[in-house]
């Protein structure tokens, strides 16, 4: 069949519902708690694809040197987006990840604390920085990010999640710091 002369329509373009490619387990990591987990996310082409095009999308031509991925799912996630913007990536991991010199973030857990590290030199003073992870729920690990990320000087352009947990205001949290924060699904609860 000749393409060029088929008078066929043109197929429609899907517009998929990433909440589908996202499986919910109940009471874990412990009970009362619905695990939001993008594995099932992840290991499906399309959905994956659709996830990062739609990360990308508000920040095609903003100036961005580096995507930062939050440790763990943040890697996967910022180094497509990274990819996708021409730029670099620079994870920010848990203390004591990283084999050269680092700065370090405390923040505050539900019960005692934890820390997060980039390398000194990860960031230039001035680069304008993305951060990326899977979720953003009570924001602590975000706001350790962008802070920790600050002082190396850098300006934070957005910080992009494919789910928000909007009941524990985590996003709010994070533009209460003049972030622009851009989320692709909400879940309710926690």
């Amino acid at each position: 069949m000749d393409l060029a002369t088929d008078n066929a329509p043109a197929p429609a373009i899907v517009h998929r519902d990433l909440r589908d490619s996202i499986r919910t387990i109940q009471d874990y990591p412990k009970p009362g708690i619905a695990f939001r987990d993008i594995t099932t996310l992840l290991a499906d082409a399309r959905a994956l694809r659709l996830a990062i095009d739609r990360l990308v999308q508000p920040f095609a031509g903003t100036r961005i040197d580096r995507v930062a991925g939050i440790e763990a799912r943040g890697f996967i996630l910022g180094g497509a987006v990274a990819h996708q913007l021409s730029c670099g990536f620079t994870p920010v991991r848990k203390k004591g990840k990283l084999p050269a010199e680092t700065l370090r973030q405390t923040y505050a857990l539900e019960y005692g604390e934890d820390e997060v590290e980039i390398h000194r030199d990860a960031i230039e003073p001035g680069d304008s920085v993305l951060v990326i992870d899977d979720l953003i729920a009570t924001g602590g690990t975000a706001e350790a990010a962008v802070v920790l990320l600050r002082r190396a000087g850098a300006r934070i352009v957005g910080a992009g999640f494919v789910i928000d947990l909007p009941d524990l205001g985590g996003a709010a949290r994070i533009r209460a710091m003049g972030v622009p924060v851009h989320t692709l699904v909400a879940f309710e609860g926690h």
